[in-house]
């Protein structure tokens, strides 16, 4: 049987999306993908794939330019193939939090009518002050991170069943 591969592609301001997104790899990687994790501005095609999934940030209300930019540039094979988003958007684990995140998500992904992804998730996610490039203001919020490592390994590993319900996917060696 062909390998399967799907493209991670993932855009990231100071690395915990890039952090979040190779955790995703490697469950998928477990469960017998082939997976090569890219930034999405790197992405030169998608013809070598049969899946994409996505990973941006949301910051102030606004999806990562990198995640538009990706979209529109590769707008017509996207919509050939199974697409997955996932995005780190509050700061926080509150479920008030979480549903300002998705509601700021679903606003940018509206923006794409022809985009239907299989499956679309919102992670809590990290600050880290230190960071060069921030501004004056946001030295002075406290450091965290609430990413939920359980979480993503869980929603990662249930990717391949919800692939595979497409019948457009399956694991290598199956």
């Amino acid at each position: 049987m062909n390998t399967k591969s799907i493209l991670l592609a993932y855009a990231t301001r100071y690395g915990s999306t890039q952090e979040v997104a190779g955790a995703i790899t490697a469950v998928l990687r477990e469960a017998g993908f082939d997976v090569d994790i890219q930034l999405m501005q790197e992405v030169q095609t998608l013809a070598n794939y049969d899946a994409v999934v996505l990973g941006a940030a949301i910051y102030n209300a606004k999806w990562h330019p990198d995640a538009h930019q990706f979209l529109s540039q590769h707008q017509e094979a996207l919509s050939q193939r199974p697409v997955v988003i996932f995005a780190l958007g509050p700061l926080s684990t509150s479920d008030a939090a979480r549903r300002n995140s998705r509601r700021q998500l679903n606003s940018e992904l509206a923006k794409y009518p022809w985009l239907e992804p299989v499956a679309v998730e919102i992670f809590a996610g990290k600050y880290d002050p230190s960071k060069p490039g921030l501004g004056f203001f946001d030295r002075f919020v406290p450091a965290s991170d609430h990413r939920d490592w359980d979480a993503i390994r869980a929603w990662a590993n249930a990717l391949p069943a919800q692939l595979q319900h497409d019948e457009m996917l399956k694991p290598v060696g199956v």
